[in-house]
């Protein structure tokens, strides 16, 4: 019989992310180590792994141990932004290389993957990842390095099967990425579904409080084409600073907390605008009608995520009123917050955004729940 301990939940090992932390004091919340340099022993050696503050800090450090640990993965890295985080991975291709994107996926990212790393020597394309056969149509026998998801999918909530596009994917001898943002670690981890590297948007739902811009990345092993992705960020200065690595760490305390009020709201929002008459169509993965509903319950435990568009019968004119009359929700860019967001996701994208222009993007945040319905239902009139 073993005397070991059972491993902790993610709850318990949240709540104590980072402590106890210092042994000299016994505070129990982590310090924030702001050195951009280290002094070298009298022998010239250095008496820590630390020699420079742009590739190294060891608060940055202590929250990527936390981000490992809940992924399931060998290794994290902390970035000054999601896509400072997403664009590194692909940064670190080589001219020739051959990447898969789904069609449906956050904007910006989706800008730079056609403006700018197609002008660096990296072919790239878009598919349907809802199909693995659009995928296997797309591939290319020993140059597609890399097949890029995000699941579920920004702003129309598509979902993809990550164990089934893996498959497809390694098969070809490409990497799998995935996009987590919003699920997070606690409702998807695709690494456990084969996937080789997951991306966060740390600013989103790990950090929780929209007062930090951060990215993260954890891989499922470390190989040469982590250690690249870690030059990427070393030479180009990509790394997180020490106090929005300290402030997402405090974030991560409460994510256990923070993520099922966040489903939970969704869910109600979700459900009764479903059957308002001047709504066209909601789109969440935690509805029956959606076409990824039965995926989304399979690899999406505990809830399905806070993120929910509507779309207006009354088109585009109906949702710019509906978001004028809303008072709960603030009419503002972003996700994850504790606090409810709402956009005309088309405005925000600008000229040539393929969103419809009757969609009304919601982040659900953690306000009473019946009181966000009565807030929206009366702006729906």
């Amino acid at each position: 019989m073993s005397n070991s301990p059972a491993p902790l939940s993610a709850a318990t090992r949240l709540a104590h992310a980072g402590g106890p932390a210092d042994a000299a004091t016994g505070a129990v919340v982590a310090p924030v180590h702001v050195a951009t340099t280290f002094a070298r022993a009298p022998d010239n050696t250095l008496p820590s792994a630390h020699l420079y503050g742009r590739p190294d800090n060891q608060t940055v450090r202590s929250v990527e141990g936390i981000l490992a640990g809940l992924e399931g993965g060998a290794d994290a890295m902390l970035f000054g932004s999601g896509m400072a985080a997403a664009s590194a991975v692909f940064m670190a291709l080589a001219p020739g290389d051959h990447v898969v994107a789904p069609r449906a996926m956050y904007w910006a990212l989706r800008g730079w993957l056609e403006a700018d790393l197609r002008r660096w020597g990296v072919a790239v394309d878009f598919a349907d990842m809802g199909d693995p056969n659009a995928l296997r149509a797309v591939l290319r026998a020993g140059h597609t390095r890399l097949v890029w998801i995000e699941t579920p999918a920004n702003p129309t909530w598509e979902i993809t099967d990550i164990a089934a596009i893996a498959a497809v994917a390694h098969a070809a001898g490409a990497r799998l990425a995935v996009d987590s943002t919003v699920p997070t670690p606690l409702l998807t981890r695709p690494l456990e579904l084969g996937a080789d590297l997951v991306m966060h948007s740390a600013t989103k739902y790990l950090n929780g409080h929209s007062d930090v811009i951060a990215g993260a990345l954890v891989t499922r092993r470390i190989d040469d084409a982590w250690e690249r992705i870690g030059r990427v960020r070393a030479r180009g200065g990509a790394i997180l600073g020490p106090f929005e690595a300290w402030l997402l760490g405090r974030g991560l305390r409460t994510l256990a907390v923070r993520v099922p009020v966040h489903c939970a709201n969704a869910q109600l929002l979700a459900q009764r605008a479903l059957g308002h008459p001047s709504v066209l169509d909601v789109l969440y993965p935690g509805l029956a009608h959606h076409p990824g509903h039965a995926v989304a319950a399979a690899q999406m435990k505990g809830g399905f995520g806070g993120m929910v568009s509507i779309r207006l019968k009354g088109g585009e004119a109906a949702a710019l009123d509906v978001l004028s009359r809303v008072r709960l929700f603030a009419r503002a860019t972003s996700l994850g917050g504790t606090e409810s967001l709402i956009e005309h996701r088309a405005t925000a994208e600008g000229p040539g955004s393929s969103v419809p222009r009757d969609l009304l993007r919601i982040s659900v945040g953690l306000e009473d729940g019946e009181e966000l319905w009565a807030d929206l239902a009366q702006a729906l009139g």
